[in-house]
């Protein structure tokens, strides 16, 4: 139960900084919303996958699993108030962006250094240098496209 405890407080956590991108402007947010979810995937995945390990039926894992990504919206109506100030917004991303590291150099990391020795070594390689270097390169269109990116209401 700590893992649902935890996701819980992750994923409030990105629902504040989601609230307080949108609250700076709409490309922030949605920039932001793309960043969260391409990090949330995985570590749903990776969620789901401790607690059928725990013995939790599939049903049940992805009903608590989905109850825990709830505490996001409750984050994102909390996020979009105190986003209106600059301070608050500055101290929300900042807390936001450790958890990003924390998520990718803690759980992803070390998957990467596992190896089972049933794939060959160079493909497996090859294969998680093409994703970093898709994530990077996601990250950096966004980042200079930012400005150019207009969503009509």
């Amino acid at each position: 139960m700590m893992i649902l405890l935890g996701d819980s407080l992750h994923n409030f956590g990105d629902g504040l900084a989601i609230g307080a991108a949108f609250s700076l402007s709409i490309a922030a947010g949605l920039s932001t919303s793309i960043a969260v979810l391409c990090h949330e995937i995985p570590h749903e995945l990776g969620d789901l996958a401790v607690l059928m390990k725990q013995g939790m039926r599939l049903r049940t894992a992805l009903l608590l699993n989905m109850i825990c990504a709830c505490s996001a919206f409750i984050g994102l109506w909390i996020g979009i108030p105190l986003g209106q100030t600059e301070t608050a917004r500055e101290w929300i991303f900042a807390a936001v962006a450790g958890m990003f590291f924390y998520v990718g150099l803690v759980d992803m990391l070390p998957m990467l250094h596992q190896y089972d020795g049933k794939s060959n070594k160079v493909t497996v390689a090859i294969l998680q240098n093409i994703g970093f270097l898709a994530g990077i390169g996601i990250i950096l269109l966004i980042a200079l496209y930012e400005d150019a990116i207009t969503v009509s209401i």
